[in-house]
């Protein structure tokens, strides 16, 4: 998960509130002292630690809770507000024809970030061309053309020219009828005169929509600094911080680039295409508290399930039907989500669960479908004639034991009680079926 070290001592420190006989002065110190040495861990410039955590303090012991809220609940909402507000307000790009400048330093990730960004237009209907800017570095259009052919988006390149800005203009003119257009420029091990000139002029034949700065989240505080120069030589836009999974030093990053006029728009959080998310900061720090991020769960949710399917599905749940072929389609959308880790951490404390569980979990999923797929279809819409001859076939045919099966038709069996139980609510039962009939069924309702 993003910043684990943080979140976990910051997650400690909300449930020492939570677990408090009474919220005193004595606790409310002692708990901004965690909050400081927790931040400061987490590579978080001192300055902007001190001012969060007096604030912190400050609200806790003078302003009043809100009626029906009490004070534990509302120490930890101003926590909540002021881990929020240190990361700046959010930017989106906007999903429309345009032009898009990439600019950073080498070794920053700008190269597979370009990919990652295309897959995300993508995503939403819009086609991608590239152009290949980067005119000094061996190998840098080898490397973007064998990315972008992993997203499927056009690449225009010269590897003959040497000047960037005639090639900018160039491929232009090449890739006037792609939506989105992102130019990849070179970079530098530091930021040189060269440098400097060179992405002013691209900048100037291009003149873009958006100039984006990708940062390497392991630079930590230097980011702030990194992301200034940029910014006063070409007017940088938006931020991307890469590599924001795998490094303490990511609140340093995050923290330095919120103090520049340049807003984080995305952040890198893997390795493969699909592991761009959009920087939301409440969501970021409700998934850091341990709170979750159930509407960011509910996008990508949306984006993996096919809507007429998934309204089946549920129109057919809602009558009381739930035989495996249901729960297979959920695990099917399930395992398209993403790695577990990820998805759990937008459950509330769904991240408390060990690597080991995690893995386990993971392991058991893959070996239900070996089950399921070595059922017949009557097997799956009918499971209460399986019994020991079915089982032991089932057994056979998916390379599983039958203890394994046996703990597949458990496991199904305590899913349909817990749905029926569900359904037994009569209120919510009338709440869905009210929304399936008018045709107002969403994804995001409970």
């Amino acid at each position: 998960m993003v910043l684990e070290g943080l979140g976990e001592s910051l997650r400690s420190t909300l449930q020492k509130i939570a677990g408090a006989t009474i919220v005193d002065k004595e606790l409310i110190k002692e708990v901004v002292r965690d909050i400081q040495r927790a931040m400061l861990k987490g590579d978080m410039n001192v300055k902007m630690v001190l001012e969060l955590t007096k604030t912190v303090e400050d609200r806790s012991l003078n302003e009043t809770p809100p009626a029906g809220m009490s004070q534990r609940e509302h120490v930890i909402r101003i926590i909540y507000q002021e881990l929020v507000s240190i990361l700046g307000e959010p930017k989106e790009l906007p999903l429309k024809k345009q032009v898009i400048m990439m600019v950073g330093l080498y070794g920053q990730g700008k190269t597979t970030t370009i990919g990652k960004l295309g897959k995300f237009f993508q995503k939403h209907g819009l086609n991608v061309g590239v152009i290949a800017g980067d005119i000094h570095r061996p190998g840098a259009i080898d490397q973007l053309e064998q990315i972008c052919e992993e997203v499927n988006a056009t690449v225009y390149s010269k590897r003959d020219e040497k000047k960037a800005a005639k090639i900018i203009r160039e491929g232009l003119e090449e890739l006037e009828h792609s939506d989105v257009i992102l130019i990849d420029t070179a970079g530098r091990h530091a930021l040189e005169d060269d440098l400097i000139y060179e992405i002013k002029r691209v900048a100037q034949v291009a003149k873009p929509d958006e100039i984006i700065l990708v940062l390497d989240a392991a630079v930590g505080q230097q980011a702030g600094p990194q992301a200034k120069a940029f910014h006063e030589a070409v007017g940088v836009t938006g931020v991307i911080i890469t590599k924001l999974d795998g490094t303490a030093k990511g609140g340093g990053a995050l923290s330095a680039v919120s103090e520049t006029d340049a807003p984080i728009v995305f952040i890198g959080v893997g390795e493969h295409m699909e592991d761009l998310e959009k920087f939301q900061p409440p969501r970021f720090i409700s998934r850091l508290l341990g709170m979750g991020d159930l509407q960011t769960l509910m996008e990508r949710a949306e984006e993996v399930m096919d809507q007429d399917k998934a309204e089946e599905t549920a129109r057919k749940i809602l009558s009381g039907k739930f035989t495996l072929r249901e729960m297979y389609e959920q695990m099917e959308a399930l395992n398209k989500m993403g790695p577990l880790n990820k998805v759990f951490s937008m459950l509330p404390f769904g991240a408390k669960m060990s690597e080991e569980d995690m893995e386990d979990a993971r392991e058991k999923l893959e070996v239900f479908k070996f089950i399921m797929d070595s059922m017949t279809e009557e097997e799956l819409e009918n499971p209460k004639m399986i019994k020991h001859s079915r089982v032991e076939r089932i057994a056979r045919g998916s390379g599983c034991t039958q203890k394994e099966v046996k703990l597949l038709l458990k496991q199904y069996n305590t899913s349909k009680k817990a749905l029926k139980g569900m359904m037994g609510n009569r209120k919510l039962r009338r709440q869905l079926q009210k929304q399936m009939l008018s045709g107002d069924f969403d994804l995001q309702q409970p």
